[in-house]
């Protein structure tokens, strides 16, 4: 059997070694050349792949390549390309541009999976309507259509591809079985759903759950910390109950593939019946006025030792969007960062994952001794808790430190 995996991210390059596992044959496309010369190369850019499983699969039938003149040659078609957000609106071009491109090779009988997360319709809407009238094929007749929506969970040692739930609705059942039997043999148990719109509602139902949920706890913090309420406390108490309820915690703001956008694609969905999506929208405000919290904060902290912004050192304590890893995808770290600089701050940051951190085109100074800058800083703003942060120290050696992850302790610290 061989398969293609359009887009070789975040999504597709797991994907496409997993399968690679199991004896599948995968052609790997991506449009940038760079990306795919490196991978070739065996240098993996994804830190759930490692150099080593890389190889592996490229010694095992991992082809990847930039040509899609294989597709035609291919028992499957997977898309895992890119649905950011343009002007706070869906784009769909990436996906757009990969269906065009399927379209060119599509041979009848072959099977083709959305992954990219989107609104509800658009595998039939979009994709479907893309290659039905670039090659006369009938999806559900001529070839199978599904999608199956993606929950990679960068940096998460405990589920990965293989013992994720796989959720897959086709555009008949027919599709549906022919998704969920390939998906079958590298994925430890597939849920098949009725059709493609519930699939697609699937992940975003999961996402957008989340989301409202932090907006909760981030409102929450502001007014707890305005009545001398310790939330993190509040929130380890509540947690002790055995039922009915799950601990979510506030923090600077909401970063990543995921939280930040997907909720987006089910408001403007929803916007187009008519009516607005108060819940995700509220959410939305909230979290996305969390960065300007913070800044808030900073600014009080400076003003009771009687300094201002401006001129001041502050190192930055991460800025992926998560701990552990190097994405820093919508991370919230890039518009503190942007806010700090345009008070006139003199903005460093340290983070044993990230390399280079660029903030509007320019690049941010990185500290890769972070004790040691936090001896030439006046104030520290631990915005991701590396495992590689020495907790104790960075509190221990920080003239003020405002800890928005509620992990440090100590006399300098300040918890958001």
């Amino acid at each position: 059997m061989k398969i293609a995996v359009v887009g070789l991210g975040y999504v597709g390059l797991p994907l496409a070694v997993e399968a690679n596992k199991v004896g599948i044959a995968v052609l790997g496309l991506d449009t940038d050349a760079t990306l795919v010369s490196g991978l070739v190369a065996g240098r993996s850019h994804i830190e759930d792949v490692s150099s080593e499983d890389l190889k592996e699969a490229l010694g095992g039938g991992f082809e990847p390549s930039s040509d899609p003149s294989g597709l035609s040659g291919v028992d499957a078609i997977i898309i895992t390309v890119p649905t950011p957000l343009t002007s706070h609106l869906p784009d769909l071009s990436a996906v757009r541009s990969a269906a065009a491109t399927i379209g060119d090779h599509l041979q009848r009988g072959q099977l083709v999976i959305l992954e990219s997360t989107s609104y509800p319709g658009t595998t039939e809407e979009v994709v479907g309507v893309i290659l039905e009238q670039k090659t006369g094929l009938v999806p559900g007749q001529d070839f199978y259509l599904a999608f199956s929506p993606e929950r990679i969970d960068p940096g998460n040692g405990v589920f990965g591809l293989r013992n994720t739930p796989k959720v897959v609705g086709g555009v008949n059942e027919a599709s549906t079985a022919a998704a969920a039997a390939l998906y079958g043999k590298f994925v430890e148990q597939v849920v098949p759903v009725s059709g493609t719109r519930e699939a697609e509602m699937s992940k975003l139902l999961e996402n957008t759950y989340r989301h409202i949920n932090i907006a909760l706890v981030n409102e929450m913090a502001v007014f707890c910390h305005e009545m001398g309420i310790d939330l993190w406390e509040s929130i380890r108490a509540a947690s002790s109950k055995g039922f009915g309820f799950q601990a979510f915690y506030p923090g600077p703001g909401v970063g990543g593939h995921c939280i930040p956008i997907d909720p987006n694609y089910l408001s403007s969905r929803v916007r187009e019946l008519g009516y607005p999506f108060r819940f995700v929208e509220l959410a939305q405000e909230i979290n996305n006025r969390m960065p300007a919290y913070v800044i808030g904060r900073v600014s009080k902290l400076l003003n009771q030792v009687g300094r201002p912004v401006s001129g001041t050192r502050i190192l930055l304590l991460g800025v992926a969007y998560k701990a552990d890893i190097s994405d820093v995808r919508e991370s919230p770290a890039i518009e503190i960062a942007r806010r700090l600089i345009a008070l006139g701050a003199d903005v460093s940051y340290a983070d044993p994952h990230v390399e280079r951190f660029m903030v509007d085109g320019r690049p941010v100074i990185r500290s890769t001794d972070v004790l040691a800058a936090l001896e030439e800083t006046d104030l520290a703003l631990l915005l991701v808790a590396h495992s590689a942060f020495d907790l104790h120290a960075i509190a221990e050696k920080s003239p003020r430190l405002l800890d928005t992850r509620g992990v440090a302790s100590g006399r300098s610290v300040e918890r958001l």
